[in-house]
């Protein structure tokens, strides 16, 4: 079993049909934040439903539910997502609204978009969090990140900090939390983990598609 999973896609697709073939999984999961942002939504549902891939629901993605629910009426640039998508295959829609906050079992790993509670409790996780925390508590701009204080016992993959970008915690000679937001749509990389056999693989951006911020 060979189980990619694919850091923050954000319409890269160019980058996301490099990233698949090259690894050439059996499984393809994704941390979130799918479609928004990036120049090809369409391409990237499009390779995600090929690959029969699962995600986790990430922050932007939950904005385009928003839209789509009409809670978000002056997001012009969630209804155009929204629009180039419906006008390829409307069954992305059920699809996105199906999508967990967590997966468990992804090898030796749970995957989340943003972060878990420090104590790695699922059921004390809540949606916030689990959906766009990158400091803990949060409170404060010089909290520390979520991982700098995480004690538990679940090994994580997650994305949502492409300003922190790609990197590992280790814990016992193995990875315990990795994140695999590199900022592709901001012109660096898309990065995957093989979840079996803790292996790297990337892909640089083709271009930067937009300026880095921090939502």
């Amino acid at each position: 079993m060979r189980t990619l999973v694919v850091g923050d896609i954000h319409g890269c697709a160019d980058e996301l049909r490099g990233l698949l073939a090259a690894a050439h999984a059996d499984r393809v999961v994704a941390v979130g934040d799918l479609f928004t942002k990036g120049p090809d939504p369409v391409g990237v549902w499009s390779l995600l439903r090929e690959a029969g891939a699962e995600a986790v629901l990430g922050n932007h993605d939950e904005r385009l539910l928003r839209v789509i629910d009409g809670l978000r009426p002056r997001d012009d640039a969630g209804a155009a997502c929204v629009a180039a998508l419906d006008a390829h295959d409307r069954g992305w829609r059920d699809w996105v609204r199906s999508l967990p906050l967590f997966l468990e079992n992804v090898g030796p790993y749970t995957v989340v978009h943003a972060a878990l509670h420090p104590s790695g409790d699922l059921d004390a996780t809540s949606r916030e969090v689990a959906l766009v925390a990158r400091r803990w508590p949060g409170t404060s701009p010089d909290d520390p990140r979520w991982t700098e204080v995480y004690d538990g016992e679940r090994r994580i993959l997650y994305g949502h900090d492409a300003v922190a970008g790609h990197r590992v915690r280790w814990r016992g000679g193995v990875p315990w939390l990795v994140g695999l937001d590199s900022g592709c749509v901001y012109g660096g990389q898309l990065t995957a983990w093989i979840a079996e056999t803790d292996t790297r693989i990337a892909v640089p951006a083709r271009r930067v598609y937009r300026a880095i911020d921090a939502a």
